[in-house]
């Protein structure tokens, strides 16, 4: 089969066929492959790339939709948090194989990185199958979009290996098929996204990206679904989502009143430990704003990565405590670790 540039992959092997053999459609097939491009395609590539995560610096929910999802606002911004992923082509393979340094994570088909692989397969009309090593940092259930971030990454790094047959904007519109975060990942790194968040506006990015910022994260996750179940429209936030924005660009950071983020209320209302741990961390006074990323349960400090004395008590002995910077990626490129913080990855 041919790709959308014409040519043939690079990893399909022709069927040999007499010299005066047409196809069905009265084409003339394509001239056998040399050995040497044989030899090439039967060949192990390997790609490392580092997999980030995301906060969102506001979070609208806009309305309720007749199927049951939810249209959002919200400004994106990929963050230098992530994990690290090693991918190599296995040629021979029937099937791709992940393994993950976290054995809770499962690696069947249930898995994001296995679904992009499959995606990607089915939309390149390519057969390769890859192995996967992934190193994982980010916690899963916190609102950070650990597991989009994989996802994207691995669309990226199988197209690269692949010879790029996809473009960015191709990768960006199929995301959508297996998960609303993935597509931000593949913006320049800050976006405005609306629909479930596929829909994905780049946007110059509104604050400094070396500005300072904390993570901290209860032991416990939160489910999506459960968090959009108990979301009560009657007392979401009145803003614009539009002059969220242009406040945030405006200010060159982000201030108390323009951390937006409707879905704290299910959260905190499921978990009130959660909109405990937020005042108090606001009333230590560190910090421009606190405020809660995606669907929860971490909780981002604004504007110092200073860890407040109190979180080294006794009850917070088993928060996940990092720091964590803006990060951006050139056009063509992947994102990589900011180097802003003394414990790099």
């Amino acid at each position: 089969m041919l790709h959308r540039s014409g040519r043939q992959p690079s990893n399909v092997f022709p069927t040999r066929r007499p010299a005066h053999h047409q196809l069905a459609n009265g084409a003339r097939p394509a001239k056998r492959r040399s050995y040497v491009a044989v030899y090439a395609a039967s060949r192990t590539n390997s790609i490392k790339l580092f997999s980030p995560s995301k906060i969102n610096l506001f979070l609208r929910v806009v309305r309720r939709r007749e199927d049951g999802y939810h249209d959002l606002a919200s400004l994106f911004h990929v963050i230098d948090l992530g994990d690290e992923m090693e991918f190599s082509t296995s040629p021979y393979a029937t099937s791709d194989t992940l393994s993950c340094s976290d054995p809770t994570i499962p690696s069947d088909d249930s898995n994001l990185v296995i679904k992009a692989l499959n995606l990607y397969r089915r939309k390149t009309l390519q057969t390769m199958y890859f192995n996967v090593q992934l190193n994982k940092r980010v916690p899963h259930g916190a609102g950070l979009g650990g597991g989009s971030g994989n996802a994207a990454t691995t669309l990226y790094a199988a197209n690269r290996l692949l010879g790029s047959p996809a473009s960015n904007e191709d990768l960006l519109e199929w995301s959508g098929e297996i998960g609303s975060d993935i597509s931000v990942f593949f913006s320049n790194g800050a976006a405005y996204c609306t629909g479930r968040g596929e829909v994905v506006e780049d946007v110059a990015t509104p604050v400094p990206l070396d500005t300072p910022m904390l993570l901290v994260k209860p032991p416990v996750g939160l489910s999506t679904p459960k968090i959009f179940k108990s979301l009560d429209l009657a007392r979401r936030s009145t803003a614009d989502p539009r002059g969220l924005l242009a406040e945030i660009a405006t200010a060159k950071g982000v201030d108390q009143a323009a951390a937006v983020n409707d879905l704290e209320q299910p959260a905190f209302d499921n978990l009130p430990e959660l909109a405990a741990l937020k005042q108090r961390l606001i009333d230590t006074g560190n910090f421009r704003s606190v405020f809660m990323t995606g669907s929860g349960s971490t909780i981002v400090c604004y504007g110092s990565d200073s860890v407040p004395a109190f979180l080294k008590e006794e009850q917070y002995k088993d928060l996940f405590i990092s720091p964590a910077r803006l990060i951006t990626r050139k056009e063509g490129g992947w994102y990589t670790h900011s180097g802003l913080w003394a414990e790099q990855q």
